[in-house]
């Protein structure tokens, strides 16, 4: 019999490691090819990992609650063959280490070499042994240390904004960037990069845990998803300060145009179109007209985004929330639009989101009205600048001019808000940028095809 060594797979450019959450499969067991060996989790989603081929569950390597680095061996499985052979885990090794040659920082045009140039390093270059270090550093981050000239003591200060509070790829490649100017920058204030807070260093639990502590009262341990989602909510408060601008729209002529065309849609395309998709062209073209909403803060550095990628906020069935991205949502129709919506909204309830579904948003909308809530000022979903939320839609009494002079009429009328880093989006763009929106909606073609 030969042995098979699975690899913990890319799950995109920026996910390096993720958590063993749970074993679905114990040593001894009978594998089918696609059959599910285990779950894991990063910090956006939990994924599945499954088996590329037909054996039996050997040896687990990593133990439930541990983390796993990219292109680590988890498991072995002994599959049919005359000899052992590691030949599918060297092609699969290969390509972890070809995908991406080059690492960079969009902030400052900084590129370090790959992996397998920088690997030919070693300490005696800089005269730090990392080897020593009280912290984990990755090997990547070890090797851009290397490169750069950073002694154990210049790596021990950055803080990590990674799992358990490690220093991620862009941490270091930050601190790299602003080094001249701050030996000491606290790269969580600066970093393009995620910021959400490192997890205490005990047992995470995948579930929620219920502890009675009397006749009337009981603590709920957070889950681990919460916990991240608490933790990056806390952050963003403290990176940015928040402006909250507010706009009322009559959206009767876009609520009439969906009523009239829903059921066709239904029939043709075999779902529903849902208000969301519409919503998010009208955001997409408004981030058009201006660029410099879509944005992302590094430092004292504006960076404006190429592409437009909405993240979508979707509650999940536990009561956690999770933002899957559209990615270049203003190349989309609005066929394409209402798709990508229902697709991801269908995989996020399913919990069958891939981590790069969750990766790279500009902005992120949110819709509240579903709840039955007519305002709200959302949290800004770092590194991004702005998130918008609209409200429940609502009959109401208006005033509706006329050539003919001013009338009441029963309109549907919705709130729209938007939140902002008032760091690089003031008043006047951040109110112009919400108005326009309105109007792309107020101003829906009754008379559209789809």
């Amino acid at each position: 019999m030969a042995l098979y060594k699975l690899l913990l797979p890319k799950m995109g450019e920026s996910v390096s490691e993720a958590t063993i959450t749970k074993w679905l499969k114990q040593p001894g067991d009978l594998i089918e090819e696609d059959d599910t060996l285990l779950e894991i989790a990063t910090d956006k989603v939990d994924s599945e990992v499954p088996s590329p081929v037909r054996g039996i569950l050997k040896e687990q390597l990593y133990s439930a609650d541990q983390i796993a680095q990219v292109g680590d061996i988890v498991a072995i499985i002994e599959i049919e063959g005359d000899t052992e052979t590691d030949e599918t885990v060297v092609e699969a090794e290969r390509s972890l280490t070809t995908d991406e040659p080059t690492f960079s920082t969009e902030a400052a045009g900084l590129e370090i070499p790959g992996l397998d140039q920088l690997s030919n390093l070693s300490d005696e270059v800089t005269g730090a042994n990392y080897e020593h270090a009280t912290r984990f550093y990755s090997p990547l981050v070890k090797n851009i240390a290397r490169h750069e000239g950073l002694s154990l003591e210049e790596l021990d200060r950055i803080q990590g904004t990674g799992v358990e509070g490690r220093v991620t790829k862009e941490d270091i490649l930050s601190y790299v960037t602003n080094r001249g100017s701050n030996k000491d920058i606290d790269h969580s204030k600066t970093a393009n990069a995620p910021v959400i807070k490192s997890e205490p260093t005990q047992t995470v639990p995948t579930t929620t845990v219920h502890t009675v502590v009397s006749g009337n009262d009981e603590i709920i341990e957070m889950d681990r998803m919460r916990r991240l989602i608490a933790d990056h909510m806390v952050k963003s408060v403290q990176v940015s300060p928040h402006v909250c601008s507010f706009v009322e729209a009559d959206v009767t002529n876009l609520v009439l145009w969906r009523n009239k065309v829903k059921d066709a849609y239904k029939k043709r395309e075999g779902e529903n179109i849902t208000f969301t998709p519409l919503f998010i062209e009208a955001i997409t073209k408004a981030l058009k007209d201006f660029p410099l909403v879509n944005i992302s803060i590094n430092g004292y550095n504006i960076i404006k985004k190429k592409n437009i990628n909405i993240g979508m906020a979707a509650a999940l069935p536990n009561g956690n929330l999770i933002v899957p991205v559209i990615k270049n949502a203003d190349q989309l129709s609005l066929v394409g639009l209402s798709k990508s919506v229902n697709d991801l909204a269908q995989r996020s309830r399913a919990n069958k989101l891939k981590p790069d579904d969750t990766q790279d948003g500009t902005f992120t909308f949110t819709n509240i009205g579903a709840f039955g809530n007519i305002m709200g000022t959302p949290i800004i979903n770092q590194p991004q600048a702005a998130i918008l939320a609209v409200g429940t839609i609502t009959k109401k009494p208006a005033v509706i001019e006329t050539e003919y002079g001013d009338m009441i009429g029963i309109r549907h009328m919705m709130y729209l808000s938007l939140s902002y880093d008032h760091r690089a989006i003031d008043g006047a763009l951040g109110g112009t940028f919400l108005k326009r929106v309105a109007d792309y909606l107020e101003n829906w073609d009754s008379n559209r095809e789809i």
